[in-house]
């Protein structure tokens, strides 16, 4: 009897340890603005990563509470909504409730006790919208300074939002501007927001993604690890200012979509989130975290118009995932020694796929554009790039060696101007259209020009 005790406490300590373990491995995973905040802040970010793919803070929905519910179809105008308390909205809005808010001043304070139920659910949100309910939201103010106190949050298929004219400000970490989850659908236009904290995209979205259109206004982050816009989503921007202080423009994971219309976007990424130097450092990234945020499949960004500027790194990169980059009519300032566009595997570390076999493919449409850089292909990558409708790409791919696969389509009218030599694998157009510079083309090995 004894030695069965025995034998089952053992089995049982080895449980806890083989789930601590889990536990342990499962926080390495997530990505920027994403899963976890950068330099070994907790583990409680935009991706949620310390819980298994397909999971949350909790398995299922849990919201907290609110200081104020409403459940029934109301206008109101100038009121005042605040919450000190942990786990607690400011304002909800439920039930199916159709309201309409004018001037009113939103303020939240008290941290919440799990960011990962803030960000799915939208647990201590100086707003949040759900139930099929419809706000709609003119002027007025949402002010956190909490943890986990997003603004204005609309959670599951069928609930929705339209805000105007509003200011947003957050100071704390994981403590987004506008966020959509669980399918929610926010119409935005003319917006001021402005984030302090780690996590913190001013237009964001999670787990279970949703709709997020935006006109006008200006976006900004202040903190590591909080893109202007970070994508689980569909998320469509017009005529906006997205400036990054401290991290990335732009960040599209999984099979999600981020499409920019006449917009400036700046990303400023300083440094690498965690200990490992293999990350890279870029201005626009497409990704697929295996943190279970963001279904797996391809990642679409597209700009026609407007500019995008990054102040170190690479413009683009992608990695452990499919990518569409359809670009028109753009103007770029990339930064000093950076790339125009990294295709590449990362080293594992962060949970993005497996080192070895994490690349990335993409294809890069580039129409009535002007492009300049080098463009980077490992071996264990690929990219179609496609110039078309007048586009000019000054610079080189893969300049020092063959690598990943790299297929060229130089439609008539367009132009090469080789700054370096160049490898390909298979190049379609006419040679004649290159510009060599005293450099060289080489496709399979074997020199086109």
């Amino acid at each position: 009897m004894m030695r069965k005790l025995f034998l089952v406490i053992v089995a049982l300590a080895l449980c806890v340890g083989l789930l601590t373990a889990c536990g342990k491995t499962n926080q390495s995973v997530g990505g920027p603005g994403g899963s976890h905040p950068p330099n070994g802040t907790p583990p409680s970010g935009q991706g949620g990563g310390n819980t298994p793919p397909g999971g949350g803070g909790f398995q299922t929905e849990t919201n907290g509470t609110s200081a104020t519910t409403l459940s029934s179809s109301t206008s109101k105008s100038g009121a005042t909504y605040a919450s000190t308390k942990t786990d607690q909205n400011a304002l909800r809005v439920q039930s199916g409730a159709k309201v309409s808010l004018s001037n009113v001043t939103i303020t939240k304070t008290g941290n919440s006790s799990n960011t990962n139920n803030s960000d799915f659910y939208g647990m201590n949100a100086g707003i949040l919208v759900r139930d099929k309910s419809d706000l709609t939201l003119t002027g007025g103010s949402i002010t956190t300074d909490a943890a986990g106190g997003n603004g204005l949050f609309v959670y599951n298929t069928g609930s929705t939002a339209t805000v105007s004219g509003t200011k947003i400000r957050t100071s704390s970490n994981n403590s987004g501007g506008i966020e959509v989850a669980g399918g929610g659908s926010i119409t935005a236009s003319d917006l001021d927001i402005i984030t302090q904290g780690n996590s913190a995209a001013a237009i964001r979205s999670d787990r279970g993604g949703g709709t997020l259109k935006v006109t006008g206004g200006s976006y900004v982050t202040n903190g590591t690890g909080s893109p202007a816009v970070y994508s689980t989503a569909n998320i469509n921007v017009a005529d906006a200012m997205l400036i990054a202080h401290n991290s990335e423009g732009v960040v599209i994971e999984g099979n999600n979509a981020v499409a920019l219309t006449s917009c400036t976007v700046t990303g400023a990424m300083k440094g690498t989130y965690g200990s490992s130097s293999g990350e890279n450092i870029h201005s626009i990234m497409i990704y697929q975290s295996m943190s279970g945020d963001a279904a797996q499949g391809g990642g679409s960004f597209s700009a026609t118009g407007g500019k995008i500027i990054g102040t170190k790194g690479d413009l683009f990169y992608v990695t452990n995932t499919i990518a569409t980059i359809n670009l028109t009519d753009v103007m770029f300032n990339n930064a000093a020694g950076g790339n125009l566009l990294t295709v590449a595997g990362n080293n594992g570390s962060r949970g993005w796929g497996t080192a070895g076999s994490n690349g990335g493919k993409c294809t890069l449409t580039a129409s009535k554009q002007t492009l300049a850089g080098t463009i980077s292909v490992d071996k264990i990558s690929s990219l179609d790039l496609i110039l078309k409708n007048g586009s000019t790409f000054t610079g080189t791919v893969n300049a020092t060696a063959a690598a990943g696969t790299v297929r060229m389509t130089l439609a008539s009218g367009c132009k090469w101007v080789l700054t370096g030599n160049a490898h390909l694998s298979s190049f379609s157009g006419s040679a004649s259209s290159i510009t060599t510079g005293g450099h060289h083309v080489y496709v399979n090995g074997k020199q086109l020009v």
